[in-house]
């Protein structure tokens, strides 16, 4: 079994940064891309930014050029630079890790537990 667990969240002023790490735990399986999504109040969750096992990036427009995702597979860890913050970035973001099991070569999608960003305005 695979747990994510995500922290770094937290209240920002706008213009504001915020670094948000989540670690999966576990054996016996390899982590392909991994993802960060986000659900404000009243929205369906939406994509924020992903990262491939190659480390090919792609980002929402509404986030490009602010945040920054990057990983450390030695430590099945991903990360999320966020600058610039609007209040519109207001949400609770998740991270998503596309898994692949060793013995079985079974595909399995995980979600950690979500972490709140909030930014003032």
């Amino acid at each position: 079994q695979v747990q994510l667990v995500e922290s770094g969240g937290g209240l920002v002023q706008a213009g504001g940064s915020l670094r948000l790490s989540c670690v999966a735990s576990g054996s016996g399986f390899r982590v392909n891309a991994m993802a960060w999504h986000r659900q404000a109040p009243g929205k369906q969750r939406e994509l924020v930014a992903r990262i491939t096992s190659d480390g090919i990036r792609d980002y929402a427009d509404s986030v490009k050029g602010r945040f920054t995702i990057s990983r450390d597979n030695a430590k099945n860890t991903v990360y999320m630079e966020m600058n610039s913050l609007k209040a519109e970035d207001t949400a609770v973001y998740y991270c998503n890790f596309a898994t692949t099991r060793s013995l079985t070569a079974t595909n399995r999608n995980y979600w950690g537990q979500g972490t709140q960003v909030t930014v003032s305005s």
